[in-house]
């Protein structure tokens, strides 16, 4: 496998355990991870897929009969954009391009000292949900589960009057050839909020390469501070 190639695996691979995460904390349990997908057969939560690709050979009947499709919203995650579903009713939703910062890249200067910690109880939790005004995720999409899986990290930057100005979510995996494996971060939002991320990140996972995927101008943002893409992904959407 290139190195590309290996680098689009953990960032999949990374992608799916953090939906699996997303579904557990919601009540639905982790899911199915097969040799080429990894599948939901119940409805997951708003805006995160039914189904994930695993392999660039990954084809319909590998992803649909494990899916619930019965009721509108599945969404399917072709990681290598390279799955074909229009003949089973999906349209295609988006498409977006993995992203891998090595670790060595020198974390970029905060233009300001508004430390990213943590968020530690439920109370945090929902102020920093609500922090994202303006994004699409529907209140109460964040649950207080996250904070007890041993995976996932919910980071906020606060303003000296507390309040939450920034934030990410930080998932950590395994990964084939890496000793400290990945971590990948998503729901990156705020005022140029890469600069302090990153920082949180290395403070806390020194050595280690950060994954994820974007598209539009935060993708633009990405690769400014130091992501280079890996590959295409395609979202496909059944529609209601």
């Amino acid at each position: 496998m290139t190195t590309t190639g290996a680098r689009v695996r953990a960032a999949v691979r990374n992608n799916v355990q953090w939906c699996a995460t997303m579904c557990r904390a919601h009540g639905l349990g982790s899911g199915t991870l097969g040799d080429r997908a990894w599948t939901h057969p119940l409805r997951t939560p708003p805006y995160y897929p039914d189904a994930v690709t695993l392999a660039p050979d990954a084809a319909p009947h590998d992803v649909l009969p494990g899916i619930d499709r019965s009721t509108p919203g599945c969404s399917v995650k072709d990681s290598y954009a390279t799955l074909d579903l229009s003949g089973h009713g999906f349209t295609p939703l988006f498409e977006a391009h993995w992203i891998h910062r090595p670790p060595g890249a020198p974390a970029p200067r905060p233009a300001d000292a508004t430390p990213w910690q943590p968020v530690r109880s439920a109370t945090a939790l929902a102020a920093w949900e609500a922090a994202q005004s303006g994004r699409a995720e529907p209140p109460g999409l964040f649950r207080p589960a996250l904070l007890t899986d041993p995976a996932t990290t919910v980071l906020a930057a606060r303003a000296p009057d507390g309040r939450i100005v920034a934030g990410a979510v930080a998932t950590r995996s395994a990964a084939p050839g890496t000793a400290r494996g990945v971590v990948g971060v998503s729901n990156v939002f705020g005022t140029d909020p890469w600069p302090g991320c990153l920082a949180a990140l290395t403070r806390r996972w020194p050595g280690t390469p950060v994954v994820g995927y974007e598209h539009g101008d935060d993708l633009t943002a990405a690769l400014r501070h130091g992501f280079t893409t890996t590959g295409t992904l395609r979202v496909w959407v059944l529609p209601g």
